[in-house]
């Protein structure tokens, strides 16, 4: 079962408000939804999304109980903002997004993200279309997978690595997640063993961030929302990696006192936008008993931004 990161300070940074309207761009199991409901109680809405349709499917069930409307949609964050104006929810108090991978996801042998379980090469978040991390590998030149390896999984020996999977790609497909995390540990020799985490997990991020295009989907979803939230309205984000932490700052940053027009239906809207007033100062982190209880959310961080209001973040 999915553990929710850092669950009760991510809905108290939403500062819900009984009978709101709300967006999960990240839907998950549900976890961080379910809270949000409780605590917006009857008459608020919810929009729920995920590019996963497993994920939906549980989180359907999870929070069948709830009296609150919620609509569910197989979308990726990306669209959010596209989906919100055509469902109808233009006007939001609060929206989620939480970057992480879930523990299904994490621990199903099939999907292809670990290199705890041997499985196919696949880490899709949406298995409907796309290509595979085993397309990847099998492709893309030595100096473009370097490339990915150092630029969004910060590895510093990615040219080695790169340089040994195309060695062994020549001698026999590299299609299983067992197969790459062992070329990666050849690749680096001894000094992989010195490594406090397994010498494969750079490699492994980078390629997922790549496969499903994390940071475009990440900044889309953040520029679209943004203009839907009401006066006093918040956004709050989860991430899991330095790179995905250091873009949502950087956008946040951007937003903080602006002014902007916003084009909506091919022809310039001409009010103004509500300013981005507050943002965490600095990013939350799990508190150390929670990454005792889930060592998984050792690495998460949570920012949140706030429309121009009068009451500051918590």
């Amino acid at each position: 079962m999915h553990v929710p990161v850092m669950l009760m300070e991510t809905v108290d940074r939403l500062a819900v408000k009984p009978g709101g309207t709300y967006l999960d761009c990240t839907l998950g199991d549900g976890g961080h939804s379910a809270e949000i409901l409780r605590r917006a109680g009857r008459g608020c809405s919810l929009l729920a999304l995920d590019r996963d349709e497993d994920a939906l499917v549980r989180a359907m069930g999870n929070l069948r109980n709830f009296p609150a409307a919620v609509t569910y949609s197989h979308v990726n964050h990306a669209h959010a903002a596209d989906k919100c104006r055509e469902l109808g929810f233009t006007a939001l108090d609060g929206a989620l997004i939480d970057c992480g991978v879930s523990s299904e996801q994490l621990d199903e042998p099939l999907r292809g993200f670990s290199f705890l379980h041997d499985g196919p090469l696949d880490m899709r978040m949406d298995r409907s279309h796309g290509e595979t991390a085993a397309d990847l590998v099998a492709t893309l030149p030595a100096d473009e997978l370097a490339r990915i390896f150092s630029e969004l999984g910060e590895e510093p020996c990615a040219r080695q690595i790169a340089a040994e999977i195309v060695r062994a790609r020549e001698r026999e497909a590299i299609i299983t997640t067992g197969r790459l995390a062992d070329i990666v540990e050849r690749a680096l020799g001894p000094a992989a063993r010195a490594r406090h985490r397994h010498p494969a997990t750079r490699v492994f991020q980078a390629l997922r961030v790549r496969v499903n295009h994390e940071l475009e989907s990440l900044g889309m979803a953040i520029d679209g929302i943004l203009p839907l939230l009401k006066p006093g309205g918040r956004l709050a984000v989860i991430t899991f990696e330095s790179i995905s932490d250091r873009l949502v700052k950087h956008i946040f940053a951007d937003h903080v006192g602006k002014i902007e027009s916003l084009q909506q239906g091919g022809a310039e809207w001409r009010g103004e936008l509500p300013r981005v007033a507050k943002t965490d100062r600095h990013a939350v982190i799990p508190r150390p008993e929670e990454i005792a209880a889930n060592p998984r959310a050792r690495s998460a961080k949570l920012r949140a931004v706030e429309i121009v209001t009068e009451q500051p973040l918590p």
